[in-house]
């Protein structure tokens, strides 16, 4: 698969899932510990226009903790909340899951489960993988364009987090 590069899977009715790579100028260490690490720390200070704050509701980011995302009024969600399900600190991987939001899942889909993880290349950069799953209710076709919205948001946001740090060197060094 190309270091960057989308692909889209239905490997079963109801479920989609969205295999994504692409290539960072900034160290996977780095990229691991804003994003995922520190992202109740980074991302509204980053992202202050469309996300309020982050807070763990359960647990302090290990293992079965529950992240709750508080969104501004200039977006269509009030908030969302995420399920830390695995964590590989050495490999710089996370699982987590979506499992509740006051409209992301409502009528369409039952859960969004991530796994996300940061691999070295070339001189100093890497390569971000995330695997999405979708799991649609029953009787709801997930449409490409539902995809791509969803696509083009966390690619956003890695977006964001990389220029930051790559504006700040010494930033999660």
């Amino acid at each position: 698969m190309d270091p960057n590069s989308v692909e889209f899977q239905k490997p079963s009715t109801g479920l989609t899932r969205v295999t994504q790579r692409f290539k960072t100028l900034v160290t996977p260490q780095r990229m691991f510990k804003a994003l995922i690490l520190d992202s109740h720390i980074i991302c509204p200070k980053l992202m202050f226009s469309s996300i309020e704050s982050i807070e763990f509701i359960e647990g302090d980011g290990e293992v079965g903790s529950v992240k709750q995302v508080n969104f501004t009024e200039a977006c269509p969600y009030r908030y969302m909340k995420h399920r830390i399900d695995a964590l590989d600190k050495e490999a710089m991987m996370c699982k987590f899951t979506l499992i509740e939001g006051d409209d992301v899942l409502r009528d369409k889909l039952e859960y969004v489960s991530y796994e996300v993880q940061f691999e070295g290349y070339g001189g100093g950069g890497c390569i971000c993988k995330l695997a999405t799953e979708y799991k649609a209710r029953e009787g709801v076709e997930i449409t490409e364009l539902d995809l791509e919205l969803g696509k083009d948001r966390v690619i956003g946001l890695y977006e964001v987090v990389e220029a930051y740090l790559l504006a700040h060197p010494r930033a999660y060094a």
